[in-house]
């Protein structure tokens, strides 16, 4: 399962990611894709984001049971804890 919220995000984003994922609230995108569809869609999002900002999260097999990835400028921003990946506000 993969999760993608945007925040401030172009039209034609929104547009794009709704045709892959459902949309359950504004700007926040839940679907199951494979590791390369991911992939795919996360680096079409980086490249379509322009001023906006993005983060997705994953199903991994990780000791908290997911990862994630940011884009954008956010208060909030992924910091490595021994091997742990941990949410440091800014």
């Amino acid at each position: 399962m993969m999760v993608i919220v945007v925040e401030n995000a172009p039209p034609r984003l929104r547009g794009r990611l709704a045709l892959w994922l459902a949309e359950l609230r504004a700007g926040v995108y839940v679907g199951v894709y494979s590791a390369k569809t991911r992939e795919r869609i996360w680096s079409e999002t980086k490249l379509m984001i322009e001023s906006g900002s993005a983060c997705m999260a994953w199903t991994a097999p990780t000791d908290s049971g997911f990862a994630f990835d940011t884009i954008g400028s956010n208060r909030r921003e992924p910091v490595d804890f021994d091997g742990m990946t941990l949410v440091r506000s800014v």
